[in-house]
């Protein structure tokens, strides 16, 4: 199951680390509001700004001095000091400059890592203190940084990602399915999976993979509490779905050894031609044909499944910033949709402003498959949301995985694998 945020894009992996239960003293369990800015429309924006990055040093390291000396020359007087983390670690160094009081005023937070301080009230309610948050970065970017319990918006939506469905058209053909008309709902997935089983006689395999919460939201399952206090997904609804996926891998529609230690995931199934289906970013269609030049040809991205997931990288604003002009203002031009643009065309990523709607770099395609699949993901951008809440840790998703496993496998109902996972989500969250 994938963590709900990028990893920093010099690693272009998903990021394992959390900052949730590290702990940096009490919280106040009533419910935060966060730190609340005393907005000054006409505060002038000059002097020093710190700005932090997550392991951008050495690889982008032109880009990110080019946009400084940008800012700076668009506002004479400022002085950003630019600082890079590696990539191992930085969960665990973040907290120690925090407890320390020495965050910096810009930081790059994914929404998890930002929950932690927010909570402590170590981050600045950016949405008050910038009226045009809302209105110029879309929904979903600014969403991921707004929290059950907490009042207000966390960070700027930085840079973005998301998956979409690929299919593999000869297996399609083999089965007597139309690729051009491939699912678009779980339910049709279902029933795909089993006519692919059904037609080729238990030889091919449409789906792959087991669910996640990711799954029980798109399936309208609350996952937290509204106080973000306790979860709740142990619902008849959850169940449900579990269920499914229980009866489709008793049936056979998909294959033994994703319950074992042999699995390799479903996108290398998927690149392998073991397996008709699969998720990944606009790019993704790339990495399958290069790994596997047969595939060249046979590959059709489609919108993902419902809601699209929403993966996020953002920066925040140190709630004990002394020039909080300069750091609002540096963090709205390091995401503006110039910038953002820039470095969406030398990784692969998405910008998040609204703005970026209208950048033919992203929103044409050239009628080839891989411009096909990078157009239909950055459509998606516009309606994908983080499905899996930033609350829940590392240990938590892990657990909570091991009790889906059991239930698909016949060992345990559903609703005991459930229950037993929220009480341990919910243990937890309380430590």
């Amino acid at each position: 199951m994938r963590r709900g945020h990028l990893a920093p894009v010099a690693a272009l992996a998903a990021a394992a680390l959390t900052l949730a239960g590290c702990g940096l003293g009490s919280s106040d369990e009533s419910g935060s509001s966060g730190a609340k800015p005393t907005v000054d429309a006409n505060a002038q924006v000059t002097g020093e700004v710190s700005f932090q990055t997550w392991a951008l040093k050495p690889k982008f390291t032109s880009y990110v001095e080019g946009v400084i000396k940008a800012f700076e020359a668009k506002y004479p007087g400022t002085k950003v000091t630019w600082l890079d983390q590696p990539g191992d670690g930085y969960d665990k160094k973040v907290l120690s400059q925090a407890s320390a009081g020495q965050l910096p005023d810009v930081t790059n937070l994914p929404p998890d890592f930002a929950l932690s301080l927010a909570k402590q009230n170590m981050l600045l309610d950016v949405a008050a203190a910038d009226p045009k948050l809302a209105e110029e970065y879309v929904e979903g970017g600014v969403q991921a940084y707004q929290y059950q319990g907490l009042d207000g918006t966390f960070g700027y939506p930085w840079y973005l990602n998301t998956d979409i469905d690929y299919w593999n058209a000869t297996k399609f053909a083999a089965a007597g399915l139309d690729v051009k008309n491939s699912p678009k709902t779980f339910d049709e997935l279902l029933a795909a999976a089993k006519v692919m089983h059904d037609k080729t006689g238990g030889k091919e395999y449409l789906m792959s993979r087991l669910p996640g919460i990711g799954d029980f939201t798109n399936a309208g399952v609350k996952i937290v509490s509204d106080d973000g206090k306790k979860f709740v997904f142990n619902t008849p609804e959850a169940a449900a779905l579990l269920d499914k996926y229980r009866d489709a891998y008793k049936a056979g529609y998909l294959p033994r050894d994703i319950l074992t230690q042999e699995y390799l995931g479903n996108s290398k199934l998927f690149t392998q031609g073991k397996v008709a289906w699969t998720t990944g970013g606009g790019n993704a269609i790339q990495d399958f044909q290069k790994d596997n030049p047969s595939l060249k040809g046979k590959v059709v991205p489609s919108p993902a499944l419902d809601t699209p997931p929403l993966y996020v990288q953002g920066l925040s604003v140190s709630a004990k910033t002394k020039n909080q002009a300069a750091a609002i203002a540096l963090a709205r031009f390091v995401t503006n949709a110039e910038n953002q643009a820039a470095f969406a065309k030398i990784v692969n990523i998405f910008p998040s402003t609204k703005a970026s709607a209208s950048d033919p770099y992203f929103s044409k395609s050239d009628g080839t498959p891989e411009s096909d699949a990078k157009v239909l993901a950055f459509e998606s951008l516009a309606k994908a949301k983080v499905l899996q809440p930033p609350v829940i840790s590392g240990a938590t998703n892990d657990f909570i995985g091991q009790q889906i496993s059991l239930a698909i496998s016949g060992k345990m109902s559903s609703q005991a694998a459930l229950d037993a996972a929220v009480a341990k989500a919910n243990q937890l969250l309380t430590q």
